[in-house]
């Protein structure tokens, strides 16, 4: 066997086969490999959006979170200023209420002391009453007695 002819041989089979190989095997290969890459860098773009997205919505939760803590905190607020100014309310109301029946009591016990010193000034007269009967019983000077009873009369009035 020649050497150049073995030679000549392997470069033609090789040939073929680089052939059928680049016309037949290669193209499947590669369009798969393609398909594959694109397959990758479509899920990795889709990822990208994904985190886009997630971080997007957390940045609205954290925005509509600090306007829902702002918006409790102003109700809250508002329900303090409310309930100061009820309290407010009620301290002036129960404040006019006693004022007034503290007057009332102040007024019910002046009316109460000017009967009892109505009532005194009748037993004081009574007493005198009695006092002047017993001594005009052991005396009889009625122009003196009359002058004491009109004395002590300006006396209790």
């Amino acid at each position: 066997m020649n050497l150049n002819a073995t030679l000549i041989a392997q470069i033609i089979v090789f040939l073929g086969l680089w052939w059928f190989t680049a016309k037949f095997v290669w193209p499947p290969i590669t369009r798969a490999l393609d398909e594959r890459a694109k397959r990758i860098s479509d899920g990795l773009a889709a990822a990208d959006k994904a985190k886009a997205d997630l971080a997007a919505t957390e940045r609205r939760v954290a925005d509509e979170m600090k306007q829902a803590r702002a918006g409790a905190a102003e109700l809250r607020a508002g329900a303090e200023r409310q309930g100061a100014t009820l309290v407010e309310e009620a301290r002036t109301e129960a404040a006019r209420i006693i004022a007034v029946a503290k007057k009332a009591a102040e007024e019910e016990a002046a009316l109460a002391a000017q009967r009892a010193r109505e009532q005194l000034r009748d037993q004081v007269a009574q007493l005198a009453v009695a006092g002047a009967e017993r001594i005009l019983r052991r005396e009889i000077d009625a122009a003196r007695h009359a002058e004491l009873l009109a004395n002590l009369k300006n006396e209790l009035h």
